[in-house]
């Protein structure tokens, strides 16, 4: 399980890398435009990204 776990976090971290690497100053304006939003819908955008994850996970496993 923990194997499994620290493969997932590597396969985040290259996923995050992807966009500030191949467009920087794009990521940056999405980082500044994140920056403004307020911690209501940030935490809704949060949620449903967890959510959206979760179930994704659930069914690739079945």
């Amino acid at each position: 399980m923990w194997l499994d776990l620290a493969r997932a976090f590597c396969l985040m971290l290259v996923l995050e890398g992807i966009m500030p690497f191949l467009a920087p100053s794009r990521w940056r304006n999405m980082a500044s435009l994140l920056a403004q939003v307020d911690d209501r819908s940030m935490r809704i955008m949060g949620l449903l990204s967890m959510l959206l994850g979760a179930g994704a996970l659930y069914f690739i496993n079945g």
